[in-house]
């Protein structure tokens, strides 16, 4: 039984990236269901992609996971697939696929994908999405071949983390990022509610958010219609971290933050 693939890359839509390779997919394992996670990632921000991945994970089919956001494409980076409990990941070596793998348990093999028999002939080095990737995961999705076909093991311990960063507390003060600004402008941070109820602070309550050197007093609520439109607040958002938004309005803007900016929590004074 053919695998379903779940693909995520930074090609959008206004090029035929994305059907190309979609094409590749069915040519070679016609009856596997490809599930797009997203094709929206911003052109090589590999971070944003592999925090994507890991977001999306938990709800995605097992099967195969190919993800492309690659800058370095046609470089000594490697092309690798590696196999887990959840199913196969395949995608370059630059810090991409760690947090997704990380998420469901680790690696259990991992291999380079040097295989020249799998991979498309192109005179060309910059569409390795089409011409490796997308290959190797329609094979391991098609069961046409296995793992180690693909090519050498490689070890694990040798392959690119992602180094997401850490809250920290220094006395009464939380600290923390906006990981993730979504469409709606929402700013998701890497806080989680159990972290902030270290302050004393609970949901029903107010909350100080710093963003570089102003101070924003919110309430701490459930869902948005607490609010009235146009109110800033905080609130645990569907991944189950501390995010940022405004009725009807956006979070970025309204406290001028983007993805990166440091984010501080403590009790009002």
């Amino acid at each position: 039984m053919s695998l379903p693939i779940s693909f995520l890359s930074d090609f959008g839509y206004q090029d035929e990236f994305v059907g190309v390779v979609h094409g590749v997919l069915a040519r070679i394992a016609p009856d596997s269901r490809i599930v797009d996670i997203t094709h929206g990632i911003a052109p090589g921000d590999v971070r944003a992609g592999a925090l994507t991945l890991m977001r999306a994970i938990q709800y995605l089919p097992q099967g195969v996971a190919l993800a492309v956001v690659d800058p370095g494409v046609g470089t000594s980076r490697t092309p690798i697939a590696a196999e887990t409990s959840w199913g196969f990941f395949v995608g370059p070596d630059n810090g991409l696929l760690s947090p997704a793998v990380a998420m469901v348990g680790g690696a259990t093999r991992i291999v380079a994908i040097e295989n020249p028999e799998l991979v498309i002939p192109s005179e060309g080095a910059t569409f390795d999405g089409r011409d490796r990737f997308g290959p190797a995961a329609a094979v391991l999705a098609g069961g046409e071949a296995r793992l180690s076909d693909l090519g050498g093991e490689i070890d694990p311990a040798g392959v690119m983390p992602l180094m997401l960063p850490l809250s920290d507390v220094d006395g009464e003060v939380l600290s923390g990022q906006a990981w993730w600004i979504d469409r709606f402008g929402n700013a998701q941070t890497n806080v989680s509610p159990e972290e902030l109820s270290v302050l004393g602070v609970r949901p029903g309550s107010d909350i100080t958010v710093r963003v570089g050197n102003r101070d924003h007093t919110v309430p701490w609520v459930v869902a948005y219609g607490a609010v009235e439109p146009g109110t800033p607040l905080v609130h645990v958002d569907s991944y189950g971290l501390i995010a940022l938004a405004v009725r009807e309005g956006r979070a970025d803007e309204w406290f001028g933050l983007s993805e990166g900016t440091r984010v501080s929590f403590s009790r009002p004074a």
